[in-house]
């Protein structure tokens, strides 16, 4: 490795995570598998963290059948103390953390402003904000430099789908003005931190979606035409992983079919 952690002048070796370490969390469903499995795919070991432990079982034996390492971790993300269990962990089994995919989070079900319960509201942010924030903490105390991590914002931080969203709304915002403070306090660390913003993509919040509706959103919203695959926003994650992003800190990246440009 150089100086600047590059791998060398090789195209093809700066999309390599070989040899390196990554942190995913939510990483017992969706697209926390979906990150999971591709880090191992480009190279990496990974740990992986998420409250329901029967989903982390498989994740590992998923990231395994790629030929790379796993160790899982129930993880908590609002209780510090378990995000720094998770980094233990992979110190322990791997002796580095050079990747935070910052996964975990939760829609919180969509209450009007005027109705929404406060600890709906709290419990939203606290996942999606604090989580983020405690991850990155345990994260960033043994990274090196030519680490990066990537926060997992959304499309509805800078946009609405006109549903009642306050709480997911608001936090997921603030993971961009979270991630701009941190790019900038550990880019001279040699810290790079980014984030992605999903937009409609298969997961556990939009599985109730019908058929009908589907086709709908996609015709109003979705200029490319169809729902994203999971591997879509891996690969970007992928991408801001290795060193064919070593350019790139405190940048917003939406992942969305187009749904910006509407």
């Amino acid at each position: 490795m150089t100086e600047n952690g590059m791998h060398g002048t090789d195209m093809m070796s700066r999309f390599s995570l070989a040899g390196r370490v990554a942190v995913v969390t939510g990483a017992s469903s969706g697209l926390g598998i979906a990150h999971a499995v591709a880090m191992a795919q480009a190279g990496a070991d990974v740990a992986v963290g998420a409250r329901r432990v029967d989903g982390l079982r498989e994740t590992v034996e998923r990231v395994r059948a790629t030929g790379r390492d796993a160790v899982a971790v129930r993880t908590d993300v609002t209780a510090a103390e378990d995000c720094d269990a998770l980094v233990d962990a992979a110190m322990s089994r791997f002796g580095r953390v050079d990747i935070l995919v910052n996964n975990a989070g939760t829609g919180g079900g969509y209450h009007p402003a005027t109705e929404d319960p406060p600890e709906n509201f709290l419990s939203t942010v606290d996942v999606n904000l604090n989580g983020s924030y405690w991850m990155a903490q345990a994260c960033g105390r043994v990274m090196r430099p030519g680490s990066s991590v990537i926060n997992i914002s959304s499309v509805m931080a800078v946009t609405t789908a006109r549903m009642p969203a306050a709480g997911y709304s608001a936090a997921k915002a603030a993971v961009l003005g979270l991630t701009r403070d941190l790019a900038a306090q550990w880019g001279p660390l040699g810290i790079r931190v980014n984030a992605i913003l999903p937009g409609v993509f298969p997961s556990e919040q939009t599985a109730h979606y019908s058929e009908n509706y589907r086709r709908k959103l996609i015709a109003a919203r979705i200029p490319l035409g169809r729902i994203g695959d999971p591997e879509d926003v891996a690969a970007v994650a992928v991408f801001l992983a290795g060193d064919a992003s070593a350019y790139l800190t405190g940048v917003s990246l939406p992942v969305d079919g187009g749904v910006l440009l509407l």
